[in-house]
């Protein structure tokens, strides 16, 4: 068991090390600079009245968008996870936790909320320990850091290129249904980069999930990441095709939000400034969600992550004043070329 403990816990590491390689962000580009607003030379409105406040989960946040999930279960995750939360509560933004299953199954103290009393926080498991495990480790992992909403990451590519991966994804469906019926806070199932399609998120919303994070291809590639930690040969060869498998959060944002018209979306893959930012509201999105632009600031300090949202907000303040959008509502409707 400890053995296994320490499996998790150096992989983990490994993948902090490896998110921060350029190597492993997708190769096939991001999708995002394909799109462009239309340039406002008229923006009759003063940048300092720029709204980029909203709200989440019924609760008031600073900007739309928030700490994606990254890290779990690693030495270097506590000081990781220390820093995100204590720039999340100064600057009210949410935070989504990595994976929570290490913690609970070693009984670890996650302290999250002792930095963080007041920020919305995200729960997070992947969703085949809950076909396994069932609502009882759901409840815990929500209980355990007083989570708003709990995040059940799909990730059936990174299982397959990961050793000892889960290989069986039999029930997984109804596992989330039951989380989504059962628990008392809302579910987000999310991706991990190759994205959540209008069939999956039909699914997901015919099951009772209301928010989903389509965590398309365009950032992070865990299949790369995972490819670069295995040493088998074979298993290399069959995995190479599979490094750019997916699909574009760009598209995926249009094409769910015409599949499911009422579904609540978090636009995240490839996000890396505020103008993707903008461009995920326009696209239909309510949130946006970054990871890996925070992890470089998060070895660092809280100051440097603080420092990272207030650009992030300035550079979606910018967008929105030269679109001659005041506020968000206002942003939906920016004209796009």
């Amino acid at each position: 068991e400890a053995v296994a403990m320490t499996n998790i816990s150096n992989r983990k590491d490994d993948h902090i090390q490896l998110a921060l390689e350029a190597r492993h962000q997708s190769q096939s580009g991001s999708h995002f600079d394909r799109l462009t607003f239309e340039h406002s030379g008229l923006p009759e409105q003063a940048l300092e009245d720029t709204d980029i406040a909203c709200h989440f989960l019924g609760r008031p946040i600073a900007a739309p968008f928030m700490i994606g999930a990254m890290t779990g279960g690693c030495n270097n995750g506590e000081l990781i996870n220390q820093h995100l939360a204590e720039a999340a509560e100064y600057c009210h933004i949410p935070m989504a936790l990595g994976s929570q299953r290490a913690a609970l199954e070693q009984g670890l103290a996650q302290n999250v909320r002792r930095w963080a009393p007041n920020a919305i926080i995200l729960g997070n498991l992947g969703a085949t320990q809950l076909q396994q495990s069932g609502l009882d480790l759901a409840k815990r992992a929500v209980e355990s850091v007083a989570a708003n909403a709990l995040i059940i990451h799909i990730n059936p590519l990174q299982e397959l290129v990961q050793p000892n991966g889960d290989r069986d994804w039999n029930g997984v469906l109804d596992a989330i249904q039951t989380c989504a019926s059962e628990l008392s806070v809302p579910v987000i199932v999310k991706e991990v980069g190759s994205g959540i399609g209008p069939s999956t998120a039909q699914k997901l919303v015919a099951a009772g999930v209301q928010w989903i994070e389509v965590a398309g291809r365009g950032g992070t590639s865990w299949a790369s990441i995972e490819l670069a930690r295995n040493d088998s040969t074979r298993e290399q060869q069959i995995a190479a095709p599979f490094v750019d498998w997916g699909m574009d959060t760009v598209e995926l944002l249009s094409q769910v939000r015409s599949a499911c018209a009422d579904v609540n979306m978090i636009g995240s893959g490839g996000v890396r400034n505020g103008v993707d930012i903008a461009k995920c509201i326009r696209l239909g999105a309510q949130m946006s969600a970054l990871a890996q632009p925070f992890l470089g600031p998060a070895l660092e300090s809280s100051e440097a992550v603080i420092e990272k949202i207030e650009i992030l907000q300035e550079q979606l303040r910018w967008t929105m004043f030269l679109t001659a959008s005041q506020n968000l509502m206002a942003l939906r409707s920016a004209p796009l070329i």
